[in-house]
């Protein structure tokens, strides 16, 4: 049974920020220490056990080396136009 709590399009925000994650050559670890957390509040976001927030999505994408504007265009163009939240 999946430990996922959140569904559908968020799954896709999900896998969005994973592969930026990915591409910025950072690790759980590493990525929680740019926003001074710890590696379990990644691992909650990326196997979709807690939401992000706005300013957290912003903080992230910046620790990424995203440009924030730039990857949440490519979370609102993967979700559908209707979804359940």
């Amino acid at each position: 049974m999946s430990k996922t709590i959140f569904e559908g399009a968020h799954a896709q925000l999900i896998d969005i920020m994973i592969a930026a994650r990915k591409r910025s050559g950072l690790t759980q670890v590493e990525l929680a220490a740019k926003v001074g957390r710890d590696q379990a509040m990644i691992s909650l976001i990326e196997t979709s056990q807690r939401r992000v927030d706005v300013l957290e999505f912003i903080a992230l994408a910046r620790a990424m080396g995203e440009d924030p504007q730039r990857l949440f265009a490519e979370v609102i163009a993967t979700v559908p136009t209707s979804f359940k939240i």
